[in-house]
């Protein structure tokens, strides 16, 4: 059984958010993305500081590895030394295919690294691969 799950989507490109959103709404995905674009955000969005006092706590998180403030790497790292925030998926997707930021990803224990695709079809299938995968086959933890 599946059940709508919370994202966040840490992204600061807004052609990025868009083709996202669209990728949600052409699959008719119903879970619900929640959009935050630089680093300081996202630590406000998963600590509920200030206008996120009243954010869920998300089930997934899509972390872009290029932004303002803190970086994804930063941002990352915050949340798998966290207690409270490690169980939480964290999926880069991003831009880059080098192999030092996917080495890193890794070693800072990103659950997946995904390199977007161009193409807009392309990225529409990708992220709906994530959701199937996340929402359909593996369990996540319930977090409160």
């Amino acid at each position: 059984m599946t059940y709508p799950i919370d994202i966040l989507l840490v992204e600061d490109d807004p052609g990025d958010e868009l083709m996202t959103r669209e990728a949600f709404e052409d699959n008719k995905i119903g879970n619900t993305l929640h959009v935050v674009r630089d680093g300081q955000e996202a630590l406000d969005f998963l600590y509920q500081v200030d206008e996120f006092r009243d954010a869920p706590r998300p089930d997934l998180i899509l972390l872009d590895l290029n932004l303002p403030k803190y970086d994804g790497r930063q941002v990352l790292e915050r949340i798998k030394s966290d207690p409270n925030l490690s169980p939480i998926p964290v999926v880069v997707l991003t831009t880059s295919a080098a192999e030092e930021d996917i080495v890193r990803s890794y070693r800072l224990h990103a659950n997946a690294y995904v390199t977007k695709p161009v193409d807009l079809d392309q990225f529409i299938a990708a992220i709906k691969q994530i959701d199937d995968f996340f929402v359909q086959v593996v369990r996540l933890p319930r977090l409160s």
